[in-house]
Formats: C-alpha cells, sequence, structure tokens
C-alpha cells in the first residue's frame, strides 16, 4: 500500500500546498486500485500528477467542510464532459449524511439531478466497512463540530489510519491501534487553541497514538499556513519518541 500526500494544509490552501487530500493506492492481481481520502480546495490539479483522474476507484469524504470536499466538483467535470466521452460508470464516493444534496449547492446551477450520471454518493456510518479491491476502509465517528469520520485503510496485512479532523475521543483508540503509518490531524497550537472540540494539538495528536498503541510512525498534518510547523512538531515530539514526520505533498510512503 502506497500513501500519496496531495494536499496537507489546514482549513485552507496555503502557499505551498492544497488543502486536505491523500492518495491511497495497492496492488491485486496485476492492477492498480486507487482510493482518495479528501479532495479539499486546490487538491484536483496536483492530484492528477500521480494518476489518471479516469482510474480512481473510489473517493472518501470525511467531512463536508470545503477544505476536505470542494474539489469533488472539479473531478464530476472531469468524468462528465472530457473530450470524447464521458467516464464510463459512475464513481463511488463515501461521504457523511448530506453529501449528495451538498455537492450539488456547490455547483450553482447544476442540473436537477446533481452529480448522480457519475458520481455513486454513499451515506458513512460509525464503524461501516468498504471494501475497495484489495482496500479495506473502516470509518470512525470522531469529534468535530460537524459530522466527521477518520478511516483506517487496511491491505495486505499493512494498516493506514487517517483522523480527519478531529478533537481526542475514544474512537482514536481503534481507529490508530497498531496502524503503520498514523496520518494525525495537529491544526492547533497548545498554548494558543482553547477551543474543545475541534481539532487536535501536536501533543495531543501524540497522546492518542500512544495510547492507542502499535502505531509505528506519527504524520502530523492538516497544519494551517498561520502554524509554523515545526512548533507542531516540538510539542508532539515532546510526547512521543517514535518515527514522527511532517506532512509534505507529493511525499510517498510505502505502508
Amino acid at each position: 500500500m502506497r500513501l500519496t500526500v496531495v494536499g496537507c494544509s489546514g482549513s485552507f490552501a496555503g502557499p505551498t500546498s492544497p488543502a486536505s487530500s491523500y492518495l491511497v493506492r495497492a496492488e491485486q492481481a496485476g492492477r492498480t486500485w486507487s482510493i482518495v481520502l479528501d479532495l479539499g480546495n486546490g487538491a484536483l490539479g496536483p492530484l492528477q500528477r500521480h494518476v489518471d483522474l479516469a482510474d480512481l476507484d473510489a473517493v472518501f469524504v470525511s467531512h463536508l467542510h470545503p477544505d476536505h470536499c470542494v474539489d469533488i466538483c472539479g473531478l464530476y467535470v472531469t468524468r462528465k464532459y472530457r473530450p470524447g466521452g464521458g467516464v464510463p460508470g459512475r464513481l463511488p464516493v463515501h461521504a457523511p449524511r448530506g453529501a449528495e444534496q451538498r455537492f450539488a449547492l456547490m455547483y450553482h446551477g447544476l442540473e436537477h439531478d446533481g452529480m448522480t450520471g457519475e458520481l455513486e454518493v454513499h451515506e458513512l456510518a460509525d464503524t461501516q466497512v468498504t471494501r475497495v479491491g484489495p482496500l479495506t476502509v473502516t470509518a470512525y465517528r470522531v469529534n468535530h463540530p460537524v459530522e466527521a469520520y477518520g478511516f483506517r485503510v487496511e491491505a495486505d496485512g499493512a494498516v493506514l489510519a487517517y483522523t480527519g479532523d478531529t478533537d481526542s475521543c475514544d474512537a482514536l483508540t481503534p481507529l490508530l491501534t497498531g496502524a503503520d503509518l498514523a496520518l494525525v490531524d495537529s491544526a492547533f497550537v497548545d498554548g494558543r487553541d482553547e477551543v474543545v472540540g475541534v481539532h487536535l494539538s501536536g501533543s495531543r495528536a501524540a497522546k492518542a497514538a500512544a495510547e492507542a498503541g502499535g502505531v509505528r510512525r506519527l504524520v502530523l498534518t492538516h497544519i494551517p499556513p498561520w502554524n509554523d510547523p515545526e512548533v507542531c512538531r516540538a510539542q508532539a515530539a515532546a510526547v512521543w519518541s517514535g518515527p514522527l514526520d511532517l506532512a509534505v505533498p507529493d511525499e510517498t510512503y510505502e505502508v
């Protein structure tokens, strides 16, 4: 299984990164399966450096804030209006309740049936399991002001955990336990951001991974452009003694 960071900027696209989007690929019987976890603003462009958009097998949307889903509109265009004819079939999109209507509203003036001709939207639920080729994706409801999910992706014994946007919560334990790579929200800074129920800080991200147990590599992500990433890293390192990275666009990890 391979993880490519497409975009990792928190809350809005930054000068060096789109908003949240992560490409996950795995091989099975000579065929590459590709899913995307989130498709935030600015992500669709650089995603094309790594995969033909027509080859995507599914999209998983953690929640319906624009920095995690708004580029679904552009993806729809690439499938419907491609010269020579649209992409055959409908692309599965797994997203929280109300996503189909939200997507249509984001694309002002879209025909009455929204994007249903190109996108097959499925509603997520807590602990729901979805299989895409060799990839098994389990959704966990996490702690954010709107309905939001983290995703645990497994293939050939390897485990990738992605928290999406969340503050500390019980769901982080089954989501993160035993992950080979944990991609964890670290938008807040200890001592500055006191509001609860929105985001993790570097230290709380590290604490969640440590308490879950068995996490081999911690990657901090969703860091807004106004944060100093090294402050987030330092706050995590005070708690976490294992391998620790900051997410960087276009970086690919073998999981």
